[in-house]
């Protein structure tokens, strides 16, 4: 555990999704259970409404909205303006840096950016905040990309045994610092084991739910296929409750953009849906309070799932293809088809895929190593010599012809510092022209993302014709 002598420790996380703020928000909370949380939420097309945020459940303050030049230009001002208030108080600037450890819950890319940028707004300081990031769920694809981009920050968390020995044997291919990488798990793993005989009591009827996902699979023919069979077994059967648990509602966006909402496809089933099938919101965790059998494609639910002892079917009806990241649940037994699951087959997971997932530990051993990785880089940025500068994989001398291209996305060259003209102004938060600005961005969001899930799926069938 970091050191307790420290007080509550001052933790922030900067978030680009719903589920990329769950996941942050939660990891706080795990690696340093008494800290205070700042959260910040980058602007762009997968900003979360208020109702998704609610839905996350992190018992963390609603984020604050906000770019990323922005959120830089934050970070090195609270910077100095704390070493300007420990030298007048004649400190031993101990306190200079604006929090304890930042949480980087966001896609590789911007990871990338916020490294230089960050060692940019830290360069010379005496003590820098401690920096984290990891995955949100399953790495089932861009292991290469998404980790060589994650290199540079001081903890690199992995899920798992499995995926942390996948993350060192990645950065020893090429030569980098295997150090950072930390065993954990997921943070969102917790939840009443399974009562497998609250069925059988008549406490409730048995209940199978079908997690979807944004974009697994991403054809209209599909996806369509997956909802009727989902809507066939109920009625065939109609003592189950057959549930469709959505991600976001139509307009919504989450980490991965949705063309095809199955709200959309509901609407479409011939002779309409069965009683005993229902759509579903909500808070994953407390869906699954109530689940006899998950099935999914590869949703990270299936996780969430096996960790609490509930039988889960991962799908197998459109092939085990890298594509659908199905192929991740190799050795795991839980695979399963349609055809399979209306003859009442119940998937048995193995015993060894679960261990070596991490799955069914406590959050106290899962986050031990995490604890203690922190706490010695607490220590390390105590002392004279403090940590040293940030040091990601990428620069311009080893990715000359890619990093320019990933730091410019978000208003950054090479250095760091701000691209001239990039519009990253500061943030309107009061008055009628920051109203003004903040209802045009979200009518621009709503623009967006009705181009995404109506006009382009449109263009792309007039293309076919």
């Amino acid at each position: 555990m970091p050191d307790s002598s420290r007080g509550p420790l001052r933790l922030a996380v900067l978030a680009d999704s719903d589920t990329r703020w769950k996941w942050g928000a939660l990891t706080a909370r795990r690696i340093a259970p008494e800290s205070s949380v700042h959260g910040y939420l980058l602007r762009g097309r997968a900003t979360p409404t208020a109702r998704q945020l609610a839905e996350t459940d992190t018992g963390v303050e609603e984020p604050e909205e906000i770019t990323a030049i922005n959120f830089l230009r934050r970070i090195g001002d609270l910077q100095e303006n704390n070493a300007e208030s420990a030298a007048k108080s004649r400190d031993n600037a101990a306190d200079d840096a604006p929090y304890d450890a930042l949480i980087l819950a966001c896609v590789g890319g911007t990871v990338q950016a916020m490294l230089h940028g960050l060692a940019r707004a830290w360069h010379g300081a005496p003590r820098r905040t401690v920096v984290v990031s990891g995955y949100v769920g399953v790495v089932y694809e861009k292991l290469t990309d998404g980790l060589l981009l994650r290199h540079g920050a001081d903890i690199v968390l992995a899920n798992s045994a499995f995926d942390a020995a996948r993350f060192r044997e990645q950065f020893r291919g090429v030569r980098a610092d295997t150090s950072a990488v930390t065993e954990c798990a997921l943070p969102f793993l917790a939840g009443q084991p399974y009562d497998a005989g609250a069925v059988e009591r008549g406490d409730r009827p048995y209940r199978l739910v079908f997690a979807v996902q944004p974009s697994v699979p991403g054809t209209r023919k599909d996806r369509a296929y997956l909802l009727e069979r989902a809507v066939e077994h109920a009625r065939r059967h109609p003592e189950r409750e057959v549930v469709l648990k959505l991600r976001s509602k139509p307009g919504e966006h989450t980490t991965h953009i949705e063309e095809l909402p199955y709200q959309r496809l509901v609407e479409r089933i011939k002779g309409g849906t069965p009683a005993n099938f229902q759509l579903a919101y909500g808070n994953m965790g407390e869906v699954l309070d109530g689940t006899d059998l998950l099935v999914t494609v590869s949703s990270t639910a299936a996780l969430e799932s096996l960790h609490r002892g509930i039988p889960t079917a991962v799908l197998t009806d459109l092939g085990i293809r890298e594509q659908h990241g199905n192929h991740y649940f190799l050795g795991s037994g839980c695979y399963a088809s349609w055809d399979e699951l209306d003859g009442g087959l119940v998937p048995t997971p193995d015993p060894g895929w679960l261990a070596d997932q991490g799955l069914g530990r406590a959050p106290e051993e899962a986050f031990g190593p995490a604890h203690q990785r922190l706490a010695t880089l607490l220590e390390q940025a105590d002392v004279d010599e403090g940590l040293p500068p940030l040091d990601p994989y990428y620069t311009v001398r080893t990715a000359p012809g890619y990093l320019p291209g990933v730091l410019a996305r978000h208003g950054l060259d090479v250095k760091g510092e701000p691209l001239v003209g990039f519009q990253g102004g500061p943030d309107p938060t009061t008055g009628m022209r920051g109203a003004s600005k903040r209802l045009l961005r979200s009518t621009a969001r709503g623009a967006y993302r009705a181009g995404v899930q109506r006009v382009a799926p449109l263009i792309r069938r007039w293309g076919q014709l």
